[in-house]
């Protein structure tokens, strides 16, 4: 009789034991939990952290996390309103507002984020095909550099730089926070914020735009040099210029010195000559004896000749 009763006694501590470890749970920070009775939630979703209870071995704790999450779509292509197609990829962040619609719609975070996919991804596209691509690089509030930044600029994209846009791409993104917002809350899901992470032109276009860089590089290239050799013939021209002037000026100026002296040697041998016309004369003509006859001509002179009158004169007893 005592080994019946101590069978049961034990049998009944076994079954309290199992059943009180059914009745409680615990629940961590950071997470809420939906209580699920023969898979139908049961209750209000429990937010607090700690130790609650619930029905052993009929009920269920379903947890899920309170914090925010994280959505990464895949790269899109999609073509802008100005037919450019190019690369999309977006991020988001969401929390579970509402766990028990939250199960009840999508069951896990999974499910979940398959069914951002779906709602975002339509969202993006919808709003970046009907957007110009430069309101989804530019921000609304973007400056204009100043005038001395733009000067190595091609004139074409100086005027698309100029260009004012109806909206920048922070408004895009609030648009399509917007219009998904208004389908997720159905899915006990709260959208707290949508950005765009990178945009990118495809590769067929990624070519072409670096042509066209390749191209505006090479002809912006081909400017400077063009104003270079206009600016190194000027130069050289300018220093030819200077150069005809400064030998000009030397030429006039050795012409002046020269015609000066010859003026003050003409006066010199003038002056001389008044003098004494006689010696001046007799010089001369030694002078011209002194200068040696051309080989290919012959002098015929006659004795009376008044070339030699002065060696006709001429007393060779007198020297000393």
């Amino acid at each position: 009789m005592n080994i019946q009763l101590r069978v049961i006694a034990v049998v009944v501590v076994l079954l309290a034991f199992f059943g009180l470890s059914g009745v409680f749970y615990t629940l961590q920070e950071g997470q809420q939990a939906i209580v699920v009775q023969f898979g139908r939630p049961v209750g209000e979703p429990i937010t607090e952290a700690g130790l609650h209870m619930k029905l052993p071995f009929v009920q269920e704790v379903r947890r899920f996390e309170k914090r925010l999450l994280i959505w990464d779509g895949d790269p899109n292509q999609i073509p802008t309103k100005g037919r450019e197609f190019i690369w999309v990829d977006t991020t988001a962040r969401w929390r579970i507002a509402d766990a028990r619609k939250f199960l009840e719609n999508v069951a896990s975070e999974e499910g979940a984020q398959s069914r951002l996919n779906d709602i975002l991804d339509s969202v993006v596209r919808d709003q970046v095909s009907s957007s110009e691509l430069v309101e989804l690089v530019r921000s609304a509030s973007w400056e204009l550099p100043e005038q001395e930044d733009l000067q190595d600029i091609p004139k074409e994209r100086e005027e698309e730089l100029k260009r004012e846009i109806a909206r920048g791409r922070e408004e895009i993104t609030r648009t399509i926070l917007t219009e998904a917002r208004r389908i997720i809350p159905q899915y006990g899901i709260e959208l707290v914020d949508v950005r765009i992470k990178r945009l990118d032109y495809v590769e067929s276009v990624r070519e072409k735009v670096y042509e066209r860089m390749i191209s505006e590089r090479k002809r912006i290239a081909a400017q400077f040099r063009s104003e270079g050799e206009g600016r190194s013939a000027e130069i050289l021209g300018e220093m030819e210029k200077e150069l005809r002037q400064i030998r000009s000026t030397a030429y006039r100026r050795v012409q002046e010195i020269q015609g000066a002296a010859d003026a003050r040697a003409t006066a010199i041998y003038g002056t001389a000559y008044n003098n004494n016309p006689d010696f001046y004369g007799f010089l001369q003509t030694l002078e011209s004896y002194r200068e040696k006859p051309n080989q290919n001509s012959v002098l015929i002179l006659t004795t009376e000749s008044d070339f030699y009158q002065y060696i006709k004169k001429a007393n060779p007893e007198k020297v000393p």
